[in-house]
């Protein structure tokens, strides 16, 4: 007798006033993300920009072919999300509603088992509410850098271009490499990318700053842990209606033959191109062109971008407002990733933690970067109060 009424209580769970509550506030919840994110309007761009993509001379200009698929693929993709997840929620009160009918506790436990799924979700969604920064919006340049540690600081700054890049590739967000620059024995010591997403700057700038790794070191003959740093930047992909001239008599122009690792040529032409802005001592390279030309425009997108983040920097008197003063050693960082002698990964700022750094490396960090966007709103919120 007791199996019927383990089920009974169950169903009382589920398909009770609190159950219809949960989905109510959960509808309630998308209509409000739906007139943030402006569904019609991203929708109206989407139909322009798929004229644009059809349009025979869209590769003429790389450059604009390149932004206007990246921001094409990401609206797609956010519109896409919201409307699955809106089905997933319909399709959940449906499923709540086959339990009471016929009073299956298994039918039951799968719907709660999806609510705790959809609920998560819509949280995840919700967090892009919360993007209203002047730059919030826009694509993303990420810069990284390796820091203290030597050969195991390379390599943790390869590791993070990878997580990076992976986490684009899972939500289907194009990556544009500039520049990476190898390390001699293992790793990168820098490198330059975009990724073309709307909202990727918000999103992503929240982990700029030092990531720190401890772990035993696989360069160490003698098997001894190691610390390493590297530094992560993100700035925002400017548009045309932002204000950055550059004077061609500002910049030093070097040209130079593209390298792979270990110092491996790519290109047997001089092709990647060097920019020196003197006023500022900015420095951007990019090579992932076959001509000087084409990186010599890739290499300016970036250096306009690095400008208008010192530009707004200077403005605010804040210098860590969109780049940041990262040095990438020991006192400023922001993340720890421990391999040993216990495996977790925590920000310091936020607490939020996970036990499973091969999956962070991997490009799972959706749940670092929503919990950053809510620390740093409520940062925003206690600073103006």
């Amino acid at each position: 007798m007791c199996p019927p009424v383990d089920g009974a209580r169950s169903l009382v769970i589920v398909a009770g006033p609190d159950y219809d509550a949960e989905i109510k506030q959960l509808n309630a919840t998308m209509h409000t993300i739906e007139q943030v994110l402006d569904l019609p309007g991203m929708e109206r761009e989407i139909a322009d920009l798929g004229e644009q993509v059809a349009a025979p001379d869209l590769w003429d200009d790389q450059a604009n072919a390149t932004r206007v698929t990246g921001r094409l693929s990401g609206l797609q993709g956010q519109v896409d999300r919201f409307k699955e997840l809106q089905q997933r929620i319909d399709d959940l009160a449906v499923l709540a509603e086959l339990a009471a009918e016929e009073s299956d506790a298994d039918v039951s436990d799968e719907a709660d088992a999806e609510l705790a799924r959809v609920k998560k979700a819509v949280e995840g969604l919700e967090v892009r509410t919360l993007l209203s920064g002047e730059y919030d919006e826009r694509e993303a340049i990420v810069s990284i850098r390796a820091g203290a540690g030597g050969v195991d600081a390379a390599d943790f700054a390869e590791t993070l271009m990878r997580m990076y890049t992976r986490w684009a590739e899972r939500n289907n967000y194009p990556v544009e490499v500039f520049d990476v620059s190898y390390a001699e024995e293992a790793g990168i010591k820098s490198a330059e990318f975009a990724i073309h997403a709307p909202y990727a700057y918000g999103t992503l700038s929240v982990d700029s700053g030092t990531h720190r790794l401890v772990r035993i070191s696989p360069f160490d003959n003698q098997g001894r842990r190691q610390t390493s740093f590297a530094a992560v930047e993100v700035i925002p992909v400017l548009e045309q209606t932002d204000e950055i001239d550059v004077d061609e008599n500002d910049l030093r122009v070097d040209v130079f033959r593209s390298g792979g690792p270990g110092g491996q040529s790519v290109n047997t032409t001089d092709s990647a191109v060097r920019l020196t802005h003197l006023p500022t001592g900015l420095v951007v390279s990019c090579q992932n062109e076959k001509s000087q030309l084409q990186n010599k425009a890739s290499a300016m997108v970036v250096l306009k971008a690095k400008l208008l983040a010192l530009k707004k920097a200077e403005e605010a008197a804040l210098k860590k407002d969109l780049k940041g003063d990262v040095q990438a050693s020991w006192g400023d960082q922001m993340r720890n990733y421990v391999l040993n002698p216990y495996q977790i990964v925590k920000d310091l700022r936020t607490g939020y933690e996970v036990g499973n750094p091969q999956a962070v490396f991997d490009g799972d960090i959706d749940g670092f970067l929503e919990a950053g966007i809510r620390w740093r709103r409520g940062a925003e919120k206690a600073q103006d109060n």
